[in-house]
């Protein structure tokens, strides 16, 4: 009988779901049955990917991002009662599931109640220390003091120092197993012909994914080139328009965001952790334009632009002008890592 191991990405934007897509893949390539469970859009697009697997609902966490970026440690400092709640509400939840689907392990990315004693638990993140301005020290605190509840820490990144986190996932922690697996991807790169000057990919919680729709929509009127513009809406059926040189969708499967992605010159997207990992994948040139007041995003993009990799700016900065700025820069390049999931797998065939 196969081991079921209990798969959970956090519901923040669509990075989380995205690259627990490898993993989920490679649980099932290597005798393995996962168990999806998640919640919002996250749960929706694992759902689209894996009409096969069964997937369960937690507790919402439910954050919002503020309009104002400089509000949003106050946001989330006002948020926290609503997420211990749901922290607890998700702990009894996966008591439960763990009885009910006879569960083995579980995969964690940064849900941080999906825990329990009676299995082992690994924990991913890219973000050993989590960047929140002046209460940093706090911040990463708290979240290691979460991470040493898990047998294993996985970070989605390489141990050297040609890696894409620096200082988020590069800090040290002694009390539990930190593993690098290496930057995690659902895609692959293919040589094909460009077909759109620009692709716009859209992500991230509300109400920020939307201010920056309009924004970005308003700007691209002006642009002269192909586009394709992905809002990264979630919803039941496709949508597709079209409005003079840009192609507008609410969202794509995995297969169609390869390929599209593959097509095009250039990405200008928010700087989240996944999207660095896709685009260094297919090794992409890419225009980053983080969250307002998401000090990690910021760190992230701050930090590409001035190892010139990618131009950034910040989102009240932009305008279809900076997109000339991205002849300075060399874009993101493949890193080759090999992941032998058989050996990281490992912990799960004990128990």
């Amino acid at each position: 009988m196969k081991k079921r191991i209990l798969i959970a990405p956090l519901n923040w934007g669509l990075g989380h779901a995205t690259r627990c897509i490898p993993i989920i893949n490679a649980l099932k390539a290597h005798q393995f049955e996962p168990i999806i469970a998640s919640d919002g859009i996250a749960l929706s697009l694992l759902k689209k990917e894996f009409p096969d697997i069964t997937c369960l609902e937690l507790p919402s966490y439910d954050i919002m991002y503020p309009k104002n970026g400089k509000h949003f440690k106050l946001k989330m400092l006002q948020s926290s009662p609503k997420m211990a709640k749901a922290i607890k509400a998700e702990k009894k939840a996966v008591a439960s599931i763990i009885e009910t689907y006879q569960i083995d392990g579980i995969i964690s990315d940064n849900r941080l109640g999906v825990y329990n004693e009676k299995v082992h638990c690994v924990f991913i993140t890219h973000q050993l220390q989590v960047l929140s301005g002046n209460t940093t020290w706090l911040s990463t605190k708290l979240h290691q003091k979460i991470i040493k509840r898990f047998q294993e820490c996985w970070v989605p990144d390489n141990l050297g120092d040609i890696n894409l986190s620096g200082k988020l996932g590069h800090t040290p922690m002694y009390d539990i197993p930190v593993k690098y697996i290496g930057p995690l991807s659902r895609f692959c790169k293919e040589d094909l012909p460009i077909k759109y000057d620009v692709m716009v990919l859209l992500s991230g919680p509300e109400p920020q994914r939307t201010l920056f729709e309009n924004k970005l929509l308003a700007e691209f009127k002006n642009y002269k080139g192909k586009v394709i513009f992905i809002k990264g809406v979630i919803e039941n059926e496709q949508h597709i328009s079209e409005e003079k040189n840009m192609f507008i969708y609410n969202y794509m499967t995995s297969s169609q965001l390869e390929q599209t992605i593959n097509e095009s010159a250039l990405v200008v997207s928010r700087s989240g952790y996944t999207t660095l990992m896709d685009l260094t994948k297919l090794s992409k040139n890419a225009f980053f334009v983080p969250t307002p007041g998401q000090y990690e995003q910021e760190y992230l993009a701050e930090r590409l632009t001035t190892l010139g990799f990618v131009a950034s700016c910040k989102q009240e900065d932009f305008t279809i002008k900076k997109l000339d700025d991205i002849s300075k820069y060399e874009g993101l390049n493949a890193m080759d890592y090999e992941l032998n999931f058989n050996k990281l797998f490992g912990l799960f065939k004990g128990k």
